[in-house]
């Protein structure tokens, strides 16, 4: 027996090509809300969503990035060139997740992978290709102008979901090792 919750799970891939087909702005929200449904550690809420669908600023990020990348890690940058040299893979829309520090025994880390889990399958149930995205971070480091320009004072880049039309739709998601699995 399946439910469609497991069928977007089994369906979802890391998109790494995009239309230049803009979101509707009615899906960006509905996904951003199904984001701060997430749970999170004692209801901390340590997040803040950003939905990012500007041309502009998706440009200056991947710009940025990619930068920024080349300058602190070449084995990452070769491999986005590698990819077609896009950090954001042509994406026409993106919600960061970002985070604050908090004082807490529980990893805001942990908070994050949540939200962007809730970020990622609502995207696909609704008909959207993504791909989960630590590299803009890259661009938007701490004190960085356009950190400040994109991110909330206070909050910090800590993953996001890259979200558009797939250039060539029908993409594979990975092959899951059940190897991986024990039962106690």
């Amino acid at each position: 027996m399946t439910t469609d919750t497991l069928a977007v799970i089994a369906r979802r891939y890391a998109c790494r090509a995009y239309q230049d087909t803009p979101v509707p702005a009615d899906l960006l929200r509905t996904i951003a809300e199904a984001g701060v449904r997430a749970p999170s550690a004692v209801n901390r809420q340590p997040w803040r969503l950003v939905v990012v669908s500007d041309k502009t600023v998706m440009g200056d990020i991947e710009t940025q990035g990619l930068e920024n990348l080349r300058a602190a890690d070449e084995t990452g940058y070769a491999r986005i060139q590698s990819r077609g040299g896009r950090l954001l893979y042509g994406a026409p829309a993106m919600i960061i997740v970002a985070t604050q520090a908090v004082e807490s025994p529980f990893p805001v880390a942990l908070d994050a992978g949540i939200v962007v889990s809730h970020v990622a399958l609502a995207a696909t149930a609704l008909g959207l290709d993504t791909c989960v995205a630590a590299f803009p971070g890259q661009a938007l480091q701490p004190g960085s102008p356009l950190a400040a320009k994109v991110l909330p004072a206070g909050f910090d880049f800590a993953i996001s979901v890259l979200l558009g039309y797939a250039a060539t739709p029908g993409g594979t998601p990975h092959e899951p090792d059940f190897a991986k699995i024990s039962y106690v």
